[in-house]
Order: structure tokens, then C-alpha cells, then sequence
């Protein structure tokens, strides 16, 4: 991503981004014949030109870390079927939550349950026999209709087909 102000898709010289002094760290990374040094110059100097991290990208990192990790724990906790099971979980509001999820998963807590559940509930009915009704009650559903209209949506199939396909290889 080019600094702030400067347009994308250009050549810029050196010294236009980083000041007079990087033109002799241009030029000796430049006639450096051994690869691996000219590598180590470029690293150095770009380390010493980076910014500093601000509080901010540290609050970032962290907040990347929470939705991933709550992500994670929607995948390995087959127990949370509600958004607001998963706010208790993490320590946030419901509302928290959610725009945690939509700045840094991209879609919602309530969809990747479902995603999950479904998928769960595909890689069942691929092995088993299944109980639609139980299945659809074990997931979090009020009735079996709606799941299986979940479950369409997101296979293409209804359960019993995909089962049955699933079985069949």
C-alpha cells in the first residue's frame, strides 16, 4: 500500500518516500554483488524506516486475534448455537459482538453458527442415519422445517437427499 497522498501504480523514486539519506542505501543495496547481503541491507532499512506501532495497530492485532479465536471456538464447541451464548462466552454485549464479527470476520456470529451447525449436521447425514427432527432440535432450531430449509439454502439439497447421496459416494 503506497503512503498516504502518493497515488497507486506509479515509480517513485526513492528519495521522494524516504528522504536524501536512502539513496546511498539505494545505490550500495544496488552494486551489492552477493544476493543475501544486498537482501540483508534492503531488510535493515526498511526495519529502521517502518513506523512505530501506535496503540491502535496493537488494539487491531488484538481484536483480530479475539474474532479469530471466536471463530475457532464456534468450529469446536458444537454447545453454542446462540449469538448471545457466544457474547457471554467472549465477555461482550451482543451488539459488541457483532461488529467485532463484521470488521474483522467480514459476516456475522449468528451466520457462522449456522454455517457451522450445517455443516455439522452434512457431515452426519454423510456417515449415519439421522433423526432430522432430534438433529434439527441438537442444533439450535425450533422446528425441523426451518433447518431443513437452512440446510437446502446452504447444500443446494435438502438433508435427506444430501444423506442419501452422501451415502451412496
Amino acid at each position: 500500500m503506497p503512503p498516504s497522498g502518493v497515488p497507486a501504480d506509479q515509480v517513485l523514486d526513492v528519495e521522494d518516500l524516504f528522504g536524501r539519506a536512502a539513496r546511498t542505501t539505494a545505490n550500495s543495496i544496488i552494486t551489492e554483488p552477493d544476493v543475501p547481503t544486498a537482501l540483508q541491507l534492503a531488510a535493515t532499512f526498511l526495519r529502521a524506516a517502518a513506523p512505530t506501532p501506535s496503540a491502535t495497530t496493537h488494539s487491531m492485532h488484538r481484536n483480530i486475534d479475539e474474532a479469530t479465536a471466536l471463530v475457532d471456538t464456534i468450529t469446536t464447541d458444537p454447545s453454542l448455537l446462540r449469538v448471545s451464548q457466544l457474547a457471554a462466552h467472549a465477555g461482550l454485549s451482543t451488539r459488541q459482538l457483532q461488529r467485532l464479527f463484521a470488521e474483522y470476520v467480514g459476516i456475522g456470529p449468528k451466520w457462522v453458527i449456522r454455517r457451522t451447525r450445517i455443516q455439522e449436521a452434512a457431515s452426519r447425514a454423510a456417515t449415519t442415519p439421522q433423526d432430522w427432527s432430534a438433529l434439527a432440535t441438537e442444533l439450535g432450531y425450533a422446528d425441523q422445517a426451518h433447518f431443513t430449509r437452512d440446510f437446502t439454502g446452504a447444500v443446494g439439497v435438502s438433508p435427506a437427499q444430501y444423506a442419501s447421496w452422501a451415502r451412496r459416494g
